[in-house]
């Protein structure tokens, strides 16, 4: 009964070991699988870029410098009108012309804060369309090489004077010759002559 006894706890003392033992294989053996899987996955991250490391990287597109503000001695302004001469009934239109003389596009400011059409005659000073000007406005524009912008102005033949003084009425401009010059800034462009009927 002894022997069977010892015989017994023996045995079970082999199971339990063996138990152990193999539990102690299993998380040994689901260890090692894991530490195998972790370094797997490390070694695909390294071997293989991800989509970012794949794409090449974009170089920022280059903007286009700005345009400068024209060189004034490159800048033209000449002065225009519709026709050389006008019947009684007939209303002048004046054009302003500025041109890009240069070999670049460069900006010109061509609003009514800087613009002037003045018509004289002789001596006498008839007209300017900064005289009466409701408001004064600036008009950036870039010109590319050799090209222009143009304003057009359609006069009325009256008259005006600085400050917009009330004018006594019929004192318009009568029959004659006519001198009319475009102004922009500083730069002034040559008479153009014209004639009222």
């Amino acid at each position: 009964m002894y022997r069977r006894r010892r015989l017994f706890a023996g045995g079970a003392l082999v199971l339990v070991l063996g138990l152990i033992a193999g539990g102690v294989a299993t998380v040994s053996a689901a260890v090692s699988a894991k530490t195998e899987q972790v370094a797997s996955t490390e070694g695909r991250g390294t071997a293989q870029p991800t989509d970012s490391q794949e794409a090449p990287s974009a170089s920022p597109s280059a903007t286009p410098s700005a345009s400068p503000v024209c060189d004034q001695k490159l800048v033209t302004v000449t002065a225009a009108t519709n026709k050389a001469s006008y019947g009684p009934e007939e209303k002048p239109v004046l054009t302003l012309k500025v041109t890009n003389g240069g070999k670049l596009p460069c900006k010109v400011n061509i609003g009514t804060s800087q613009m002037e059409f003045l018509v004289t005659s002789g001596s006498d000073r008839i007209f300017s369309s900064g005289d009466c000007q409701a408001s004064s406005n600036d008009l950036v524009k870039t010109i590319a090489p050799g090209k222009s912008e143009t304003a057009n102005f359609p006069w009325s033949r009256s008259r005006s004077v600085q400050g917009c003084a009330k004018i006594s009425e019929g004192s318009g401009a009568g029959s004659g010759y006519y001198v009319f010059i475009a102004k922009l800034g500083a730069k002034v462009s040559p008479p153009a002559v014209f004639q009222l009927g």
